[in-house]
């Protein structure tokens, strides 16, 4: 069980790393090179695509943190 949840924390955390660096920043970063853009929304990104760019970070960011919790209390040793 350890083996897995590493292995599944190791590519929740390389997921992770992407899906930030997806988010437009001040200058667009690497967002702009993959077509996201800056809408003018209430907090900048005003787009479908960020507007779902954000809900996949916070997705995998809860799953990133439950993943975290699950190794370091081991309920099923």
């Amino acid at each position: 069980m350890d083996t897995i949840l590493s292995i599944l924390q190791v590519i929740l955390s390389v997921v992770l790393i992407f899906l930030v660096l997806m988010h437009s920043g001040k200058d667009s970063g690497l967002s702009g090179a993959f077509g996201v853009g800056s809408g003018s929304g209430p907090l900048g990104g005003g787009s479908l695509v960020e507007r779902n760019l954000n809900r996949w970070t916070i997705g995998f960011a809860v799953a990133f943190a439950i993943n975290t919790i699950l190794l370091l209390k081991k309920p099923w040793a």
